[in-house]
């Protein structure tokens, strides 16, 4: 009964192996073959024509330009919020807090499509407000500024949620105490709340840099109109006019993306090096700094760039899909539901996509629970170097940007697997795979929070009372982790659905996804059917976001990103 179990431990021996083997295939070997075609086409004199090539230099200093100026942009709103409604009195933080969160789980090419339709002089919803430019006038957005400008709407819900974070540890006690001493909110602000939330502010600024460094569907829609490319950009254009020598000059690509990456983090590391930023002192959420009259200055703002950044551009991307062609004003004689027959009902590339996303966002979300579901075990139960160094290969994939784990899939499965002689490359199974890898990190998390709240004193009993492993697992870990799994699959689910970035490379005819389509869709001309798909995949991420809402006081705590 005990021969499977590791002296003194309640993990069964297979365990460990098992996760590390997993881990191999969708981390270490992939990365490591991506690695070695890098090295082998530099060693080839690749990289000679790769690094003489303008178009890479080009790309390297729009991509560094757009990422930081949106990094800045994410910076000042992300705070903005994160301040307002962790430590203020602000009336209707919930809420305030569910809608900031929004743009981060909506799809980067429907944040850029939406805001095509919401600005330029072809606009449907600025034609029937009369408010639109001359005919002729440029589209604003088809530049360096307007790609830099969305970045830090998708991304500022990255900067909220980190400061965020942060300042849920503020203490509440330092707090008290300068304000009975007669210091003001601002004065307390100052000195005691904004240096304490430095660590935060600047993880959350790495996570967004690195996050614009990866990010493909908004320059993919705002850029290549305009010749402007970003590394991830060029990537996809170099698989699209394929060569003898393409494989080589991705990998080193993809190799620039990853070093700036992790030059991101660095700087990250460096400024956070050397400093103590331990708190004492009781801490909580329900340290408020009242902000009196201020609330009718700062509501209305709030309110204002939510408008701007969530309700606008809904509303022209419904106007998009109303009329009948792009740049015809929404009228009462215009309006059509053509574009939302044609999606649902006679297009197959949109049933297609919609059931190959389902698909693979199911089955991820499944198979990633399985896995999470040891794999949190296994790493809260064994507390050695092997354990952490697993937990920090789950989570590379995750940080790298998504094109990196698309080129490294593509290398690892272009060629027939050995003794089975079958190939992946072309099917719908290499994205599975690939997200499997992109997407671990995010089942685990919850996972691992809720078995850190479980007292072990409940299992260890049931195995001295002679219950095996899977015993165990099935009558007390599960049921008490299954919360937070819940919240795990619906994370996944929603996530892995609206996905580009990786299978805008990956993908091949009738493996199509729902953010592949909107991306053709959009590229061939069709704006007003991308336009009803996208508002379909707005409902659907509200509906799951919704839902997640409802669960949120039934999961431990972090186990739900904007309820951290």
């Amino acid at each position: 009964m005990y021969g499977y179990v590791r002296p003194g431990s309640s993990q069964p021996i297979w365990l460990f192996p098992l996760i590390a083997s997993v881990v191999v295939l969708l981390s270490v070997l992939p990365l490591m073959r991506l690695a070695a075609t890098g090295i082998a086409a530099f060693a080839d004199g690749g990289a000679f024509a790769v690094l003489t090539d303008r178009a890479l230099w080009s790309a390297t200093y729009f991509t560094l330009v757009t990422a930081i100026v949106g990094t800045l942009i994410s910076l000042a709103i992300g705070s903005l919020f994160a301040f307002l409604l962790t430590l203020t009195d602000m009336p209707g933080r919930g809420t305030l807090g569910f809608l900031f969160v929004l743009p981060m789980m909506i799809p980067p090419q429907v944040t850029a499509l939406a805001w095509v339709q919401m600005s330029g002089p072809s606009s449907p919803l600025l034609k029937a407000l009369h408010i639109a430019p001359p005919l002729g006038s440029p589209q604003p957005l088809y530049s360096v500024g307007g790609i830099a400008l969305l970045y830090g709407v998708q991304h500022a819900p990255l900067v909220y949620l980190a400061l965020r974070a942060g300042l849920m540890n503020v203490p509440r006690d330092g707090m008290e105490a300068a304000r009975l001493s007669g210091a003001s909110a601002l004065r307390t602000f100052r000195d005691i709340v904004l240096p304490l939330a430095l660590p935060g502010m600047i993880a959350g600024a790495a996570i967004a840099f690195v996050s614009c460094i990866g990010n493909f569907g908004i320059p993919a829609i705002l850029g290549i109109p305009a010749s402007i490319y970003t590394l991830s950009t060029l990537v996809f254009t170099k698989f699209a006019a394929f060569t003898d020598r393409t494989f080589g000059e991705v990998a080193l690509l993809s190799g620039v993306i990853a070093l700036i990456s992790v030059a991101g983090l660095a700087v990250q590391e460096h400024a956070l090096g050397g400093r103590d930023y331990r708190i004492l002192g009781q801490s909580g959420a329900a340290a408020c700094l009242p902000v009196g009259r201020w609330r009718f200055v700062f509501l209305p703002v709030l309110a204002i760039l939510l408008f701007f950044m969530l309700v606008a551009p809904f509303l022209a991307l419904l106007a998009g899909a109303l009329v009948p062609a792009y740049g015809v004003p929404l009228t009462v004689k215009t309006l059509s539901f053509h574009a939302f027959e044609e999606v649902l009902l006679r297009q197959a590339i949109t049933r297609t996509a919609f059931a190959n996303s389902l698909f693979l966002a199911a089955v991820t979300a499944i198979g990633l629970l399985v896995l999470s579901v040891l794999a949190g075990y296994m790493l809260t139960r064994r507390r050695d170097a092997a354990s952490r160094m697993v937990a920090s290969l789950i989570e590379i994939p995750y940080a790298l940007p998504g094109i990196v784990v698309a080129v490294a899939f593509i290398l690892v499965f272009a060629a027939p697997l050995p003794v089975f002689n079958l190939t992946l490359y072309g099917t719908i199974w290499i994205i599975l795979v690939a997200y499997f890898a992109s997407f671990f990190a995010v089942s685990l998390k919850p996972v691992v929070s809720a078995y850190r709240q479980l007292d072990p004193a409940l299992e260890e009993a049931a195995r001295l009372a002679g219950a095996g492993f899977f015993t165990r697992l099935k009558d007390i870990l599960v049921p008490l982790v299954a919360p937070a799994a819940g919240a795990s699959v619906i994370l996944v689910f929603l996530i892995a659905c609206n996905e580009l970035t990786v299978s805008a490379l990956l993908w091949s005819a009738g493996t199509q996804t729902l953010g592949v389509v909107i991306y053709n869709l959009d590229d061939s001309g069709g704006s007003d059917l991308a336009s009803a798909l996208s508002v379909l995949v707005v409902l659907m991420v509200v509906a799951m976001m919704l839902l997640l809402e409802a669960m949120a006081k039934h999961l431990p705590k972090g186990a739900v990103p904007w309820r951290s």
